[in-house]
């Protein structure tokens, strides 16, 4: 099926909100139902086949594997927001042109509490645990005063350090997982390796497998950002983290007020963190379960502070004295950052705003009609942008001045003093992406093209709470290649290269699709990856719920 537009007489219709413009996105009226889409489902344990129309590449063998939440309650409790669902990982197998499907939800510590007692044991980011009705009125008392657990339920990616598979979420717990048969093999908690209370979902990895991740520590003078790299080999069967090392931290310009991120970029020779303001108030976290409330209510918005790029030596662990600063953005997801004639280019998916975290309640996403409109109308929706930070800075480098000389780049990066650049982004689109919603779940060919200059990434458009497009985008002249079918939802785009590419657009592109208004209304599809017609879909009759990340597990 060849890659359509948007625009039928009965889709959604846009219409004219002084909120959405402000937001820089379209606002939509009359959006379809996704209530399906965030309901708990069954685990299916044992592989099962699927219906395949149309013609897989032969060369395509391996495993695509999804992580995202899969159940929503317990017993008479129920989670409050989206990242709280227990973890369901999931797994297509693809061998010969044909698909099989299974999934498992993981064996952790919170899925076994709250299965053995059919309620909500352990906390999650956006729902306090109540206490214990079996304990009397003092002891529930005085379990408001213990220090909440860290959950284990880790249901964002897929990871991979030392030739292993892990699930992880933003806690200080991964699980290691057989990605053969997805069983759950171990717990690994990053804080009995280094001095870390967690670690990001979103790790980055050098060509000979060294992998870098970031994760805060808080003491009693506040918190630090903590730049990660673990070794590629193991030095022995059992090894997990071993040999991990905290390369450099970062003193957090309010120490009692870090900010949350959810990855960070990393070129050829630099680590990127994006300090912006979406901001942690420790207190409101330490004291949350006292006051009765989530985690997530000590996370706010402050648009008022600059946003700042802190670069990062990866060889010697050295963070600059020069800070790159831009307006106020939020970002979760960077696409690529490579280093060329004197700049590094950051490229990242970023709105103008960073309340869109607490507005992914599960109350939300299950509205219809008009409530749902609002809460999509409401949400700032995330744009490909490109920040250009130049890299030699002397004494005599002018100042109040742009130092982008890059032909054709309309970003501005310009010396406030010897320690400040002031940036300004350019839009890696052009006006038509306003109408698909913005972009997210941006992927590229990594293993050829991560921290170098590159022309294609792939993502998911959003007009609609969850992604509803795919789009393929080509930095040569800001022009993308759309798949769409309307009422159907795509995941994540997962490139997958041809094993004798020349190009770096040659190769796969998997995402799951889920179809609300149908009753097992799923597949796999594959598309080709540099024209983004449809290749093939895989069906698969099973209901599951909308995932997050995931990896594809290349098999020989």
């Amino acid at each position: 099926m060849p890659p359509v537009n948007i625009g039928s007489s009965d889709d959604a219709k846009p219409v004219d909100n002084g909120k959405a413009k402000k937001c820089m996105t379209t606002a939509m009226k009359g959006l379809e139902t996704i209530e399906p889409l965030v309901c708990s489902v069954e685990e299916t344990p044992e592989p099962i086949s699927t219906e395949v129309q149309g013609s897989i590449p032969s060369w395509v063998k391996g495993n695509l594997l999804r992580n995202g939440p899969g159940k929503f309650e317990f017993g008479n409790t129920h989670y409050n927001h989206w990242f709280d669902g227990m973890a369901l990982l999931h797994k297509f197998t693809i061998a010969e042109g044909q698909v099989t499907y299974m999934s498992r939800f993981l064996n952790s510590k919170a899925y076994r509490k709250n299965s053995e007692r059919d309620r909500i044991m352990m906390s999650e980011f956006g729902t306090l645990a109540l206490p214990d009705p079996c304990k009397n009125i003092f002891q529930r008392f005085l379990s408001r005063f213990e220090m909440m657990d860290s959950t284990d339920n880790a249901s964002v990616s897929f990871v991979k350090y030392k030739g292993d598979y892990y699930v992880s979420t933003e806690t200080n717990f991964m699980h290691r997982v057989n990605p053969e048969n997805l069983e759950t093999l171990d717990k690994v908690d990053w804080s009995k390796f280094i001095v870390v209370n967690g670690a990001t979902a979103h790790p980055h990895y050098d060509p000979d497998g060294t992998a870098y991740n970031m994760g805060n520590s808080y003491g009693s003078k506040g918190a630090l950002y903590n730049i990660i790299r673990v070794p590629p080999e193991k030095s022995d069967s059992k090894d997990s983290l071993q040999g991990a090392k905290v390369l450099c931290s970062i003193v957090p310009a309010n120490k009692s007020h870090p900010s949350y991120y959810h990855s960070f970029a990393m070129s050829e020779n630099y680590v990127v963190f994006i300090e912006q303001p979406i901001k942690m108030d420790l207190m409101k976290i330490v004291t949350a379960k006292l006051r009765g409330k989530a985690l997530s209510d000590g996370i706010y918005w402050d648009p008022k502070q600059e946003t700042v790029f802190h670069l990062v030596d990866k060889r010697t662990g050295e963070v600059s004295p020069v800070k790159y600063h831009t307006k106020a953005i939020a970002t979760f997801h960077q696409i690529n950052a490579f280093e060329e004639d004197g700049f590094l280019m950051v490229d990242l998916c970023c709105a103008d705003d960073g309340g869109a975290i607490n507005n992914y309640l599960i109350q939300n996403l299950r509205k219809s009609g008009e409530a749902l409109d609002e809460v999509y109308n409401s949400i700032c929706r995330a744009f490909p942008r490109r920040f250009v930070l130049p890299l030699q800075l002397t004494g005599l480098t002018p100042t109040d001045q742009n130092l982008n000389t890059r032909p054709s780049s309309t970003a501005t990066c310009v010396q406030i003093n010897k320690d400040k650049v002031f940036c300004q982004h350019e839009d890696l689109h052009g006006d038509d992406l306003y109408e698909y919603g913005g972009l997210e779940f941006p992927q590229i060919n990594y293993g050829k093209y991560n921290t170098r200059q590159y022309r294609y990434f792939y993502g998911c458009g959003f007009r609609h709470l969850v992604g509803d497009s795919l789009l393929k985008m080509d930095l040569k002249d800001k022009t993308f290649k759309v798949w769409y079918q309307k009422g159907f939802f795509p995941s994540e785009p997962v490139f997958v290269p041809s094993p004798d590419a020349v190009e770096e657009d040659e190769g796969v592109i998997l995402s799951v699709v889920l179809i609300p208004s149908q009753d097992k209304g799923t597949f796999l599809l594959v598309l080709d990856a540099k024209t983004f017609e449809e290749l093939a879909r895989a069906n698969v009759p099973v209901n599951m719920a909308y995932g997050f990340h995931g990896a594809f597990n290349a098999t020989p």
